[in-house]
């Protein structure tokens, strides 16, 4: 039985939405601007911030760029996905490569063209967050530790954007960012584990492929404790309003995470210990809210 042309639009709407993974870019929008309001532009209003046209442009240029820059690693990973997350890359199949390809060319060429509106800087500097990003799909994410360490660092970087922009490059900032950087860090080593099967067919020299699993849970497991020395910097040396709730709830979750990852040995349980630590980092995108919940409410004048 043929499908409706209705039925056939939302089919490969749902599949573009699922490359692009709509919901993490809606989610670092929602970073970028929570950190411009509760952190790096304390005295403006919200309004002003809300408002501002080239804190706009910067941000939907970054979620174009990582827009495109899942769609260039959907294209180069489809044989590897096909096996870490068959039903995923099924859905995903729906859109071709030649348009996956002439997406990123377009997606890119936009986010420069947006970007070109605030200066010239910021061309030059979503120019090279564009080729970063496509060095680690096509080459850097098959090598042990480049890889990974790559990966975090364009992570973070959506979140340098808006630090530069309002010129805030205050202590606090840099302790944040390298909580951040290690949690991701830890995330995407856990990831590897979890793909460990993907990576083997496809040749990628992942840490968990090169020296084993157990290697692997060595790095992770220091990567975690390391992100306890930022996380006690937050609580005692900083002041984060409430958020300190949420960084006090992060040290039972690092214990948590450790422990789960000494006793995984199925990818199921990897993929638990993985969403344990995307669930910190979610959380913290939601925890800058706590920072000081009543800030909301008044700067809206």
């Amino acid at each position: 039985m043929s499908q409706s042309p209705l039925s056939r639009f939302a089919l490969k709407g749902l599949a573009f939405f699922s490359v692009l993974r709509g919901y993490n870019i809606a989610l670092i929008v929602l970073a970028q601007y929570l950190c411009s309001i509760f952190i790096l532009a304390p005295n403006k209003s919200l309004k002003e911030i809300i408002l501002d046209p080239h804190l706009a442009l910067l941000v939907l240029s970054t979620a174009i760029v990582i827009g495109s820059g899942y769609i260039i690693n959907s294209f180069y990973d489809a044989e590897k996905d096909l096996i870490n997350r068959p039903r995923k890359t099924l859905l995903d199949r729906h859109i071709s490569q030649r348009a996956k390809i002439t997406a990123y060319f377009t997606g890119n060429f936009l986010a420069v063209f947006m970007a070109s509106a605030v200066s010239f800087r910021a061309v030059v500097f979503f120019s090279a967050y564009i080729f970063g990003i496509w060095l680690y799909s096509h080459k850097l994410k098959r090598m042990a530790f480049l890889g990974n360490v790559v990966s975090a660092c364009l992570a973070i970087t959506p979140f340098f954007t808006v630090f530069v922009y309002h010129k805030n490059l205050a202590p606090v900032i840099f302790v944040q960012a390298i909580f951040l950087f290690l949690l991701v860090l830890a995330r995407d080593m856990v990831k590897d584990l979890e793909n460990l099967t993907g990576d083997l067919t496809q040749d990628y020299k992942t840490v968990a492929v090169t020296y084993g699993t157990r290697f692997s849970k060595y790095c992770v497991s220091i990567l975690l404790v390391a992100t306890v020395f930022p996380t006690y910097l937050l609580i005692t040396k900083f002041n984060v309003g409430y958020m300190d709730w949420y960084f006090k709830g992060v040290f039972v979750l690092l214990i948590a995470a450790i422990v789960g990852l000494w006793l995984a040995k199925e990818k199921k349980q990897y993929l638990n210990i993985h969403n344990l630590l995307k669930f910190i980092i979610v959380g913290g995108v939601f925890g800058i809210l706590l920072i000081d919940p009543e800030l909301l409410l008044g700067r809206f004048i």
